[in-house]
Parts: structure tokens; sequence; C-alpha cells
């Protein structure tokens, strides 16, 4: 049975809205929030979190690997490190490219 037009529940997810009020609980929740607020901005492939630490005003500052271009062989692919700036409660204050590489190249 379907309800009238003008009583339809409302489908939001409380689970976000209960995230956002209690904010970031450790590093690993900071990463999550990080990776989802960046991938709604960026159109490439995520390949991981390597750095999260905590941010001078309470927040986080993570760092992303992403994919930016894929190529044949994979150790041509051309990856770069995303900074992402989230306040205390989780939401995205900015983002910026640090670096790009080539996925074969070695540390410097």
């Amino acid at each position: 049975m379907t309800e009238p037009a003008g009583r339809r529940r409302r489908t939001t997810s409380t689970a976000s809205t209960a995230t956002r009020e209690r904010g970031v609980r450790d590093a690993r929740d900071a990463a999550r929030h990080a990776a989802d607020a960046l991938s709604e901005l960026i159109r490439h492939h995520l390949e991981g979190v390597s750095a999260v630490c905590r941010g001078e005003d309470g927040g986080w500052v993570v760092n992303v690997d992403v994919l930016e271009v894929a190529r044949i062989p994979d150790t041509t692919s051309l990856l770069a490190i995303y900074e992402v700036e989230l306040d205390p409660a989780g939401e995205l204050v900015q983002y910026r490219r640090i670096a790009r590489y080539r996925r074969g190249a070695q540390d410097q």
C-alpha cells in the first residue's frame, strides 16, 4: 500500500546526521570523512589514505592518494596526493593537490 503524496516519509539518513553532531571520533573516522568528501569533488579513483594527523584547530589533516591518469603498464600511471582539511565535526574546510608522481617512481 502506498501513502498519499502529501504524507510520504522523508528518507534522509539519520546516521550521517548523528555522525556530524558527534564529530570525528578518531583518525580512522577522519580518513573516511576526508575520502568521502574528496570523492564528491573530484572524479578520480581514490587509492587510499597515506597520512592522518590532528590540525592546529582540533580538526584533521588527511593525505589521500588518487589515481589521476591510468596507463599501461600500471607502473607509468600518474598519481597525486591531496591534502584534505576537516573541521572537528568532520566537515570539509579545504583541499589541495600537494604532489603528483608516477606510480613506479621511487621516493626521494
